[in-house]
């Protein structure tokens, strides 16, 4: 789930560095990046990617998703060019125009990686289906490729151990909206090397993001503990310690959130929580971070996610 408050993320992008001082042997630079997954996510990351010099090749299952996902980074370009070249639109136009030069699209990932710096994964969050990928696309990639994954709920190192370059893998963690947000979390699993740590942290900053480093735990930094908290912003509800109005003034007022507990939840989607905590809970069944809330899972049983379909905590016009 790559979602945050913007005040959140700039609380943890003031975390400590990333790099440290120890020698490594000589890190990639990264020019050439296949994006997999032509969503939200991956189409986000293509665009950044795209507009800061590097070569993309965005890759996703038909044409037709990927003439959306082409639309939509054309549109949000041109919002970004709108603001940035304000007093100059032949400027923006000439931006928009070089960005989208510098992305190809193809349907088929097997025929793109062998020439390509970084395989970065912004598919479904299953598994089955990232491990299936990652296995399939190691026999195609260069030896000096590097995967990463986009995840935010599963665990790194059972991604890499699909492949054998454990130690060219990491996660690569973008927020949503990606061309806005500053933050990557970049994860370094027991088995990545430095080189390759180094190389994904120098990459996110090539992309003009403030990357912060983690180990491979669950949720990472900032879903580790935004999740619980909106998790215990239910649980007082259900206790009837206070209202998820009152919860919801309370966080903004005294905590100067953006957006209270439920209003976030609504905003990120019901179905997207319950899918992270239910994850959680698979693993490690005894945290009490990680119980299930019987008024999440109804919700989501009643299929109301929240604003993407009128109705969660709150109703939406």
């Amino acid at each position: 789930m790559a979602f945050v408050t913007r005040q959140f993320v700039r609380s943890m992008a003031s975390s400590s560095s990333v790099t440290g001082p120890a020698a490594s042997a000589k890190k990639i630079l990264i020019k050439h990046v296949t994006v997999i997954g032509g969503g939200l996510m991956g189409a986000g990351i293509a665009q950044v990617a795209a507009s800061t010099g590097h070569t993309v090749v965005l890759v996703d299952q038909s044409d037709e998703i990927l003439a959306t996902s082409k639309k939509g980074i054309e549109d949000s370009l041109r919002r970004v060019a709108k603001k940035k070249f304000a007093e100059n639109p032949q400027a923006g136009d000439e931006f928009i125009k070089k960005t989208m030069g510098n992305i190809s699209l193809s349907t088929d990932a097997a025929s793109v990686v062998h020439s390509t710096d970084l395989v970065l994964e912004a598919i479904v969050e299953n598994l089955k289906l990232k491990n299936e990928l990652f296995q399939r696309l190691d026999k195609f990639a260069a030896e000096h490729t590097m995967f990463a994954s986009n995840t935010s709920s599963l665990h790194i190192t059972d991604l890499a151990n699909s492949t054998t370059r454990q130690d060219r893998f990491g996660g690569l963690h973008f927020f949503n909206p990606v061309p806005m947000m500053k933050l990557v979390e970049v994860i370094k699993t027991p088995m990545t090397s430095q080189k390759t740590f180094e190389s994904l942290v120098d990459f996110s900053k090539a992309l003009g993001k403030s990357p912060v480093s983690c180990k491979d735990s669950p949720g990472f930094i900032v879903n580790r503990l935004l999740v619980p908290y909106l998790m215990e912003a239910i649980r007082m509800h259900e206790r009837g310690d206070a209202s998820k109005e009152d919860i919801d003034t309370a966080m903004k007022l005294g905590a100067g959130y953006p957006m209270g507990p439920f209003e976030l939840l609504d905003y990120v989607g019901l179905d997207t929580t319950k899918f992270i905590v239910d994850g959680w809970h698979k693993m490690d069944s005894k945290n009490p971070l990680f119980q299930p809330t019987q008024a999440l899972n109804k919700l989501v049983e009643e299929k109301k996610f929240g604003r993407k379909t009128g109705e969660g905590f709150y109703k939406y016009k």
